[in-house]
């Protein structure tokens, strides 16, 4: 990896660690995750360091993601590199979790997919007025994963309708969706910045969120939250869809219509996810493994490729899913995939 995908500093007390790849939106590769990995271990036991703040360079966004082209590249030959990826990822998602420290991320612009999990199991999550975040993946036949079954089942309505979708939303609806913490104005970004490299306390951190935080005008998603709250408790997809196609407002019809795009395999799957990250005695750590083993499988199968393709190989945006409707999706196929590929379980433990 060229060290300047990743740029890792210190300001006093302030460990910075930087996404440094903005022609690609910052997306991640794997030898980002290892140097993140790194950074976030040392800062966790160094006691100089008093918080950790992370941001993306470039103005388009924080993250977005992983590096999907990359994978599209190994479609046909050996696709181990991913799983080794998707392990190494959900490890640091699991640490970002438990990070005891304040973990300020600045989720300007767009935060997607793995971009959520380097930011949402954080503990200072600073969204603004450009924070568009959104967990696409039932639109490239893949499913949100990086602990997304976990964040997105404690949504409710909206979480499910985020997860099937791929919608973003904005940062007023990410806080309200328990995604982010608080709200400030992009032209504040280099003030926060400033006041956080002179910290000395994490009480300086707080302080700091709190003198430039503002109260942002609810989003589409809390607008609908009773419907979404409604639609979203049907006990399968078809139901959920059958729900909203029952309701009158505008929003509803574009929800089926974008529900309707995804393949219908990750609709099923993602959907059973959400479901088992919804039950009680649910965690972090066993979403993460469900994940695991359901990326896994999907690396075997085609809508992953498609998806992909569709997406930003061609860019014509128009899937050929395998099956091609929900009815085509058996019970049998979705727990096949849940199953994963026979591989021993990672351990996605909480790491201080």
């Amino acid at each position: 990896m060229d060290q300047g995908e990743l740029l890792v500093s210190r300001h006093g007390g302030l460990a910075r660690i930087r996404l440094n790849r903005p022609r690609a939106l910052n997306s991640l590769t794997l030898e980002m995750v290892r140097g993140f990995t790194q950074a976030l271990a040392a800062a966790a036991i160094d006691p100089d360091v008093v918080a950790v703040l992370v941001t993306g360079e470039g103005d388009r966004g924080l993250c977005a993601g992983g590096d999907i082209r990359a994978l599209y590249e190994l479609r046909d030959g050996d696709r181990n590199p991913y799983r080794i990826f998707w392990r190494e990822e959900y490890e640091l998602n699991a640490r970002i979790a438990s990070f005891a420290k304040p973990y300020v991320v600045l989720m300007d612009g767009l935060v997607m997919g793995g971009g959520v999990g380097v930011s949402a199991h954080g503990n200072c999550r600073v969204v603004t007025e450009r924070t568009r975040l959104a967990m696409p993946e039932t639109g490239i036949g893949f499913i949100p994963d990086v602990g997304g079954s976990w964040l997105l089942a404690r949504a409710a309505g909206a979480g499910v309708y985020m997860a099937l979708s791929g919608v973003a939303a904005t940062g007023a609806d990410a806080i309200a969706a328990g995604l982010a913490d608080v709200a400030i104005d992009s032209q504040h970004i280099p003030a926060l910045i400033e006041r956080l490299e002179a910290v000395e306390a994490p009480e300086d951190v707080h302080a700091a969120l709190q003198d430039l935080r503002r109260s942002p005008a609810a989003g589409e998603l809390a607008a609908h939250k009773e419907m979404l709250d409604r639609a979203m408790t049907g006990r399968s997809v078809e139901e959920i869809l059958s729900r909203l196609a029952a309701e009158h407002p505008a929003f509803a019809r574009q929800a089926v219509q974008e529900i309707e795009t995804k393949s219908p395999t990750s609709l099923k799957v993602t959907y059973a996810l959400l479901g088992e990250a919804a039950k009680p005695g649910a965690s972090l750590e066993s979403c993460l493994t469900r994940e695991y083993r359901a990326a896994c499988r999907l690396l075997e199968g085609p809508d992953l490729y498609e998806g992909i393709r569709a997406a930003i190989i061609d860019r014509d945006k128009s899937p050929k899913w395998r099956p091609s409707t929900l009815a085509e999706v058996s019970e049998a196929s979705v727990a096949r995939i849940l199953a994963g590929d026979g591989a021993p379980d990672p351990d996605f433990s909480r790491r201080a």
